[in-house]
C-alpha cells in the first residue's frame, strides 16, 4: 500500500461509517475529505497520504503534483530545524526537507514563495515535496526570442548559488543572474523582476536586477554616504580598493563603486587621502 501514496487511484466504496467511508484496501475517506455523498460499490478518485500516525487517507482533492509529476507550489510555514510546508491544492501539507534547500537560512524561501516540487518519500514512506533539478527544469523551458534586450522581465528564483541565481520567467524562458548584476542574493522561490542584458544563442537570457547605471549611481552614492556617516566619517576603501573588499562590505562591484564615488568627490562631498575616504565637513 505505502506505494500507493501520492498517487491518484481510483477505489471503491466498501461501506459508510460515521467518519466518513472505507475504501478498497481498508484506506479511509473522511468527510472533510470529500464535498460528495458517496454509496456503497461508487468508484471515486482519491489522493492517497499518510497522516500523522502513518496511517492511509484518501481525498478526493486531487493535486496537479503528484510523485514525478511537478507543479508550482506556494511555502505556507517556514521551520528552521526541519524546512518550509508547502501547499499542493489538498488538506495535507508537504514538507521540503532542509536538506534539500540551500545552505544559508537566509536564502529560504519564505511564506508566500512557490517551488516548483514533485512529491517523494523519505525512508520511512512519508511524502516529501522535491524542488526540480536543474534537469527537471530544462524540459520547460522555451526558447527567447533575439528582441529581448534591455526587456523588463518577471520570473521566479529557481536556484540559487555563490555563483548567481537562475530563474523562469512569466513566458517560459530561463533567466540567469549573476552575483555581480544582484545587490543582495534572491531567496529560492522569490519572484523577481530585472532587465535583459544579453539573449544568448541557446535561448537562455541573461539577466540584472540592477538598475541601470545612471540610477544605481546615486543609490550607490547614498549608501557610500550613509556608510561614511555610520563609520565617524572615514572609510578604508577608495578607487583603489580590492574588488572582493569593496564587494563584500558594498554587494556592488567595483566599477559602480567608482562611479559613486566620483560623482560624490564631483559634488564635494568627500576626498581620498592615502587609500581611505574621508567625509567632508559641511
Amino acid at each position: 500500500m505505502n506505494n500507493l501514496i501520492g498517487t491518484i487511484q481510483t477505489l471503491k466504496v466498501l461501506r459508510t461509517i460515521d467518519t466518513g467511508y472505507v475504501l478498497e484496501n481498508d484506506i479511509l475517506l473522511h468527510h472533510n475529505e470529500t464535498d460528495s455523498e458517496l454509496e456503497a460499490e461508487q468508484s471515486v478518485d482519491v489522493f492517497l497520504y499518510q497522516d500523522k500516525k502513518g496511517q492511509t487517507i484518501a481525498t478526493t482533492q486531487l493535486p496537479t503534483i503528484q510523485i514525478d509529476k511537478y507543479g508550482w507550489a506556494e511555502v505556507v510555514e517556514v521551520l528552521p530545524h526541519l524546512g518550509v510546508f508547502v501547499n499542493i491544492g489538498t488538506s495535507k501539507e508537504i514538507l521540503v526537507s532542509k536538506d534539500d534547500l540551500p545552505l544559508f537560512e537566509s536564502v529560504w524561501p519564505i511564506i508566500g514563495d512557490e517551488l516548483y516540487v514533485s512529491l517523494g518519500k523519505d525512508r520511512k514512506g512519508r511524502l516529501l515535496a522535491l524542488p526540480a533539478t536543474e534537469g527537471i527544469m530544462e524540459r520547460i523551458f522555451e526558447l527567447a526570442p533575439d528582441d529581448l534586450l534591455n526587456a523588463t522581465i518577471s520570473g521566479r528564483i529557481y536556484r540559487t548559488d555563490r555563483e548567481g541565481s537562475a530563474c523562469i520567467t512569466d513566458e517560459g524562458y530561463r533567466g540567469f543572474i549573476h552575483h555581480t548584476e544582484r545587490k543582495e542574493e534572491p531567496r529560492l522561490g522569490e519572484r523577481v523582476e530585472g532587465r535583459v542584458i544579453e539573449v544568448k544563442h541557446d535561448g537562455t537570457l541573461n539577466v540584472s536586477l540592477r538598475p541601470l547605471k545612471q540610477h544605481s549611481m546615486g543609490e550607490d552614492a547614498d549608501m557610500i554616504l550613509a556608510r561614511l556617516e555610520e563609520s565617524n566619517g572615514i572609510i578604508p576603501f577608495s578607487d583603489k580598493s580590492d574588488p572582493e573588499d569593496i564587494r563584500g562590505t558594498f554587494h556592488i562591484s567595483k566599477a559602480a563603486f567608482k562611479r559613486a564615488l566620483g560623482k560624490l568627490l564631483k559634488e564635494g562631498k568627500v576626498e581620498q587621502r592615502d587609500g581611505k575616504t574621508y567625509l567632508k565637513s559641511k
